[in-house]
């Protein structure tokens, strides 16, 4: 044998198309004689050959998967949908949770509320207390200082009626003429 040519004979290629289950869905052998003087021999055949062939795996290859395929992808297409709708109510519960804990918000600023209203209350309770008593303990002073005032005035009368009596009292010489 020489360094380009071929021995003599046939080549058989076999191909088998199978189901998950092992089950043989199509099988298909081609076979081309193979010569030392060409070795495009009998290649046009196999091209035909071949077209089939391919043909015939393509539509047994959809004709098998291409229901389960129709199925996973409408399957898909549901659980998108779904996904699509959880999504959604999802968004709904956590604007939900976002109002409650705005509400609890809300209900801790209405309770800080009532705590200083409390406490103005009683600042104001107190701010009318201590009113009353500057009004008391001025009405006090102002009498005090009255009573001061009248003593102070009786004090100079009595001084003036003593000085005048003091006076009266007082030797005078006596007029002669």
């Amino acid at each position: 044998m020489g360094g380009n040519q071929r021995p003599e004979g046939k080549l058989c290629v076999g191909v088998q198309l199978l189901a998950f289950d092992g089950e043989i869905i199509l099988s298909l052998c081609l076979g081309t004689g193979l010569s030392a003087t060409s070795p495009d021999e009998g290649l046009i055949e196999d091209l035909t050959v071949e077209d089939k062939a391919v043909e015939q795996l393509a539509e047994g290859l959809l004709s098998h998967y291409l229901p389960d395929l129709q199925r996973s992808k409408q399957a898909l297409q549901e659980l998108t949908q779904n996904q699509v709708v959880l999504l959604d109510t999802l968004e709904q519960e956590i604007s939900k949770f976002k109002e409650c804990h705005s509400m609890l918000d809300i209900n801790a600023l209405f309770t800080e509320a009532k705590h200083y209203h409390a406490k103005l209350v009683n600042i104001r309770k107190e701010m009318l207390m201590l009113h009353e008593k500057t009004s008391k303990l001025k009405k006090r002073a102002l009498k005090l200082q009255q009573k001061r005032q009248k003593e102070e005035l009786e004090r100079e009368q009595q001084r003036e009626k003593e000085f005048e009596r003091e006076k009266q009292l007082t030797a005078k010489p006596a007029k002669r003429a």
